[in-house]
């Protein structure tokens, strides 16, 4: 990781993010100067925070993306996410006791990264109740998103799982839903191999419970899809 100097653009991507986005202009003005920051870019397999290690820092991804996994109990090294920026990170663990990360978080991509110490965070979210509202509003949204993943990994069959996957990305009042990994990617966030998913997918399309074009699926038989979970 390499230092850099904070630059507009820079600035800009910071406030975009939910914690700042919809702060006052004022407050917004003065987010830089209450907090104590570094800025980096990162180069594509720089790791940027390991697995048991503590969240001393807010992360931003300004630029690029991650890949987030965690070793599982068996050794085994499974694919939680990917984040694509502008977004923080490893936000809820800041200010637990317990603040060890449980992941760690890959560049698959050069990116460029913000962060600030956890005092001048803690300073800042103290003394805006609007920053505070934020930064809880995200808390409670990963603590969501595990919940989600842990729902999709205790599945046993990869149908099961990809149907999972799939009704919690579908809009509702929606047949159709647009897939935001390729099946390579899909395949390790299921924690499956890409044949047996690409298998099980050709096998739902000849049942005709689905449909593809590209990266729209559409589902045509939602009540099969929910007689499995």
């Amino acid at each position: 990781m390499e230092k850099i100097l904070l630059n507009e653009e820079h600035e800009q991507l910071l406030v975009a993010i939910p914690l700042f986005r919809d702060l006052p202009h004022n407050i917004k003005q003065g987010l830089l100067d209450k907090l104590d920051y570094s800025i980096y870019n990162i180069e594509k397999k720089d790791i940027i925070a390991n697995q048991g290690t503590p969240c001393k820092k807010l992360y931003v991804l300004l630029k690029g993306k991650l890949r987030v996994d965690i070793i599982d109990g068996l050794g085994n090294r499974v694919m939680i996410e990917y984040i694509v920026a502008p977004r923080a990170f490893a936000t809820p663990h800041l200010f637990t006791s317990n603040n060890t990360l449980p992941a760690t978080f890959t560049a698959i991509e050069n990116s460029i990264l913000f962060t600030a110490t956890k005092e001048s965070t803690f300073k800042l979210i103290s003394e805006d109740p609007k920053v505070l509202h934020n930064f809880l509003c995200i808390t409670g949204n990963c603590n969501i998103c595990t919940v989600s993943r842990l729902k999709t990994l205790s599945r046993k069959t990869v149908r099961e799982r990809f149907i999972v996957y799939l009704l919690e990305h579908k809009a509702p009042h929606s047949t159709s839903v647009t897939l935001v990994h390729t099946q390579s990617e899909l395949a390790e966030y299921l924690n499956v191999t890409r044949p047996a998913l690409s298998k099980e997918i050709n096998k739902m399309i000849k049942e005709g419970i689905i449909q593809m074009t590209g990266k729209i699926l559409e589902v045509l038989n939602e009540k099969v899809l929910k007689e499995y979970i």
